[in-house]
């Protein structure tokens, strides 16, 4: 099983997703931005640089949110999905061909990935949660 990291940015009351850019494994499915964790690699160290690789952008990682199983046909991966603050940059794409600030009760309207659409789920949830 393959180790991954989700990164759930907020912008006020919305979440940032990504598309992954033709070429790319996957290309035109939505996803919170991340990568694989490389050996030796804590899931925050990963998710801090992978939001610089792919984003450009210097984060703090916060809560573990949820966690997201799902066999694909290369493999399974658990996705780690934490909280993340941007502290410094400009969002740049260098892997992705979009980006966009969405509402959580949106996120269901983007073609997510199969591992990521937990996430949302459980963000859904957690909003439904706080606001009671």
């Amino acid at each position: 099983m393959q180790d991954v990291t989700a990164a759930v940015i907020f912008g006020g009351e919305k979440v940032l997703i990504t598309r992954r850019a033709a070429g790319e494994k996957h290309a035109g499915w939505w996803e919170f931005p991340g990568g694989k964790i490389e050996d030796g690699e804590s899931p925050e160290s990963c998710l801090q640089r992978e939001l610089m690789e792919e984003l450009g952008i210097e984060a703090s990682i916060g809560e573990q949110l949820a966690v997201s199983i799902f066999e694909y046909a290369t493999g399974t991966i658990r996705l780690l999905a934490y909280r993340v603050e941007i502290i410094s940059g400009d969002l740049c794409l260098n892997v992705h061909d979009d980006c966009q600030w969405v509402n959580v009760s949106d996120l269901k309207k983007y073609k997510l990935l199969p591992a990521d659409k937990p996430i949302a789920e459980r963000l859904l949830e957690k909003q439904m949660e706080e606001s009671i």
